[in-house]
């Protein structure tokens, strides 16, 4: 690293978010960015699938959907109608628990026995609850309520927020790994030295450590399954036979209502709409999150109020398109190409757009997803200790601009860091569910509600936060780090950093 002049700011980022790879590098690098959101993407269809008994053939398909899907909206969060930050649209978990529900009222409304099976119906009733609730998520997006609100949080609630994002799913990564602790430790260990030492002597291992980390996996996991040393019951073991299985183009992905269009005439399908309304809230809480992570990480200012508006409005379209092709979910922002772009240093729209425009083929080449398909669960399962831990780094540096001396917002921070990790590890058992029907459908739908953002720790966190920061006494807007919170998330400030990118040359990678 140079020495720089007294003043002149010191980057890490190689490639910002207006920066513009050359074609070939940006698409490389945008199927990395996809990569490593792939498995959580596929658990999603998994989860929902089984909950209904899903036919096998039926849930590859849900499978290509939900990435064709992803494409689409990614570059929808790309355009105009979106923010334009650098973050890829994906299934969310924060839609499980009222999908849960919608699926157990269907079965006890005892539909079925005609000539629809009862996992299409289910399917119908969940599309279309997913569908009149993203009106919500478009209506306080676009007429700018959410971006309003955003004055009243700041760092001490954003921190623990993002951090929360990446500590909540703790319960995947060593439990993961565990399926083959050879392959995942190798997994690991390229992953830290790829991007940590090899990094800083060689540019390709700079740009791509987690594509190399994945690849590097996937070859021990081969050699272990071609010579034996991984048995077929292994989580590590490479399927071979999907990639023979599987046909080579199928256009199912991108057709609406593929599975039949639903009856909004329904009163079950309305009722799962508001239970839905849950998992939208805690996915905006999410989104607000993810998004000031995402420019954090990216050397960006922080999002404006419009930003955060048309950023969650994008979404609630997305979430309405998710319901008309039918993933069996919404969509929000994905935290897993946020831990990405810290590993890489890579932040640019082309190559997040570029990545969105090879998910749109992917899904109707079977082949190339079957091939997807096989990376195994432990190689998983290192990535995301990886990639998580970044994320939760990345919410804690929102707290710098915090006076940490400050006895109060200590408090706040360590409380809702601790709600956030220990209220959804009570409510999310069984054996602690209150059953909120015993007093009526409509109590039950709001504690449908209230049960599901007690289950989503980034939203317990948030909320938690949020409250105390704007009613406690005790600390100064510069102390609780307003002030310099609202300077940066300013119109000014990103237009002094649309220059910035501007002025590097087509190809030009930043100086670091």
């Amino acid at each position: 690293m140079s020495e720089q002049s007294v003043g002149e700011k010191q980057h890490w980022i190689v490639y910002p978010i207006g920066s513009k790879p050359k074609w070939p590098l940006a698409v490389l690098l945008g199927i990395q960015q996809y990569l490593t959101m792939f498995g959580a993407t596929v658990l999603i269809p998994f989860i929902i699938g089984g909950a209904m008994k899903l036919p096998q053939e039926e849930l590859a398909l849900m499978i290509s959907t939900i990435f064709f899907t992803s494409g689409i909206c990614t570059l929808i969060q790309q355009s105009p109608m979106g923010n334009k930050l650098p973050i890829i649209q994906g299934g969310t978990f924060s839609f499980l628990g009222p999908t849960f529900a919608i699926i157990g009222m269907v079965t006890a409304e005892k539909f079925g026995g005609g000539p629809e099976p009862l996992w299409q119906i289910q399917i119908q009733h969940l599309t279309g609850a997913i569908m009149v609730a993203s009106i919500f998520e478009i209506v306080l997006g676009y007429t700018g309520i959410i971006g309003a609100v955003q004055k009243y949080i700041g760092p001490i609630t954003i921190g623990p927020t993002i951090a929360l994002i990446g500590l909540a799913l703790f319960g995947i990564g060593a439990p993961w790994m565990a399926g083959n602790w050879i392959i995942s430790l190798i997994t690991l260990t390229a992953l830290i030295v790829y991007s940590q030492v090899f990094s800083a002597k060689s540019r390709v291992f700079m740009l791509f450590p987690v594509l190399l980390s994945i690849i590097t996996g996937w070859l021990a996991a081969l050699i272990g399954t071609v010579t034996g040393m991984i048995s077929p019951e292994s989580p590590a073991y490479l399927k071979t036979g999907l990639i023979a299985a599987a046909p080579w183009f199928s256009f199912k992905p991108m057709l609406p209502f593929k599975w039949g269009v639903p009856d909004f005439g329904s009163m079950t399908l309305w009722a799962g709409a508001v239970g839905m309304l849950a998992g939208y809230l805690a996915s905006m809480i999410e989104s607000i999150g993810d998004y000031n992570a995402c420019a954090r990480i990216s050397e960006a200012p922080a999002p404006t109020p419009r930003m955060v508006s048309r950023g969650l409005g994008a979404e609630g379209i997305g979430c309405l398109i998710a319901g008309i092709l039918q993933t069996g979910n919404g969509t929000t922002s994905y935290s897993e190409n946020i831990g990405s772009i810290g590993l890489t240093r890579v932040a640019s729209r082309r190559v997040v757009r570029c990545g969105a425009a090879v998910m749109l083929v992917i899904p109707v080449v079977g082949k190339f997803g079957a091939v997807l398909a096989t990376l195994p669960q432990p190689v998983v399962g290192a990535m995301f200790v990886g990639l998580f831990g970044m994320i939760a780094s990345v919410g804690l540096s929102n707290l710098q601009l915090v006076n940490l001396n400050n006895s109060r917002n200590l408090f706040i921070i360590g409380l809702a860091f601790f709600a956030g990790l220990s209220f959804p590890a009570h409510f999310g058992e069984a054996k602690n569910a209150i059953d909120w029907y015993e007093a009526g459908r409509f109590a039950g739908l709001i504690g449908d509600m209230i049960t599901t953002i007690l289950k989503t720790g980034m939203a317990v966190a948030g909320i938690t936060a949020l409250i105390l920061d704007n009613l406690l006494p005790g600390a100064t807007k510069a102390e609780r780090g307003l002030e310099l919170w609202a300077q940066d998330a300013s119109t000014e400030a990103w237009e002094k950093a649309e220059a910035e990118w501007a002025a590097l040359k087509e190809g030009e990678a930043r100086a670091v």
